[in-house]
């Protein structure tokens, strides 16, 4: 199955270990991934802080970039959420072959579970992980537990959690409270205060479950937690990894 690989500018610029992990992930399950180096943003930023036509402009290149894939896979929920849920709203991709680009883009463990009906991918990470849900995932694209039934007991295990489940040797903790993590993308420049009270608290949420890493979907809110925790005395708390770099331990 030939997969066109969506890569968000954080993993490009900040963490390419978590574009490196989706590829052995999806190369693992089969799937023949292209890449192509001139893709660029999908207006995500542009889109949260009001500047609809320079979205529009950046997500009629991704559309077109990626016109050519059946499947798209993209590491990073609220990129994927953008592309699904607000290209409409910039009057973008309404057309047969843009509603294809935009129907067919998956979050990497969305396509995995959803797509090819795929939980455990042959990983093995044998530590105790705590996971985050970003908002994005939780709410645009329902990876994970509705937030009211956050927790063990609670709802259904969302799409992540089944995925963490099937690791080996990784024991999953939830933390008691779904809570924004204070990243917001440009919320995090425009309120720093706030951001990082969000964060300590996040961090220290975390904490409590006695984990040693934090999983999620998107790297911008793994780096915003980790850059709180190494603000603290002694650099404590768990440490953050992305789902894709945990799927692809061995």
């Amino acid at each position: 199955m030939r997969v066109g690989l969506f890569v968000p500018c954080y993993v490009d610029q900040l963490a390419p270990r978590v574009a490196e992990a989706t590829v052995a992930v999806l190369e693992r399950v089969g799937c023949e991934v292209d890449y192509d180096p001139d893709q660029t943003c999908c207006g995500q930023p542009f889109l949260n802080l009001g500047l609809a036509p320079e979205a529009a402009r950046l997500a009629r290149a991704q559309l077109e970039r990626f016109a050519g894939y059946d499947t798209i896979v993209c590491p990073s929920a609220s990129c994927v959420a953008t592309v699904r849920r607000h290209y409409a709203g910039l009057g973008v991709g309404l057309d047969p072959a843009g509603r294809r680009v935009v129907e067919r883009t998956f979050e990497l463990g969305e396509y995995l579970v959803r797509e090819r009906a795929l939980a455990d991918v042959g990983a093995r990470f044998p530590h105790r992980v705590a996971l985050l849900a970003s908002c994005h995932g939780l709410r645009e694209l329902g990876l994970g537990r509705p937030s009211e039934a956050v927790g063990p007991a609670g709802g259904e295990p969302g799409v992540t959690e089944c995925l963490l489940r099937a690791v080996a040797g990784l024991e999953l903790v939830l933390p008691a409270r779904d809570e924004c993590c204070g990243f917001g993308g440009a919320f995090s420049v425009e309120a720093p205060e706030v951001s990082g009270r969000m964060g300590r608290a996040r961090v220290a949420d975390l904490a409590a479950t006695g984990a040693e890493w934090i999983v999620g979907t998107d790297v911008s809110c793994l780096l915003h937690l980790d850059g709180i925790r190494r603000a603290a005395p002694g650099e404590r708390g768990p440490k953050g990894i992305h789902l894709a770099e945990v799927l692809a331990a061995r």
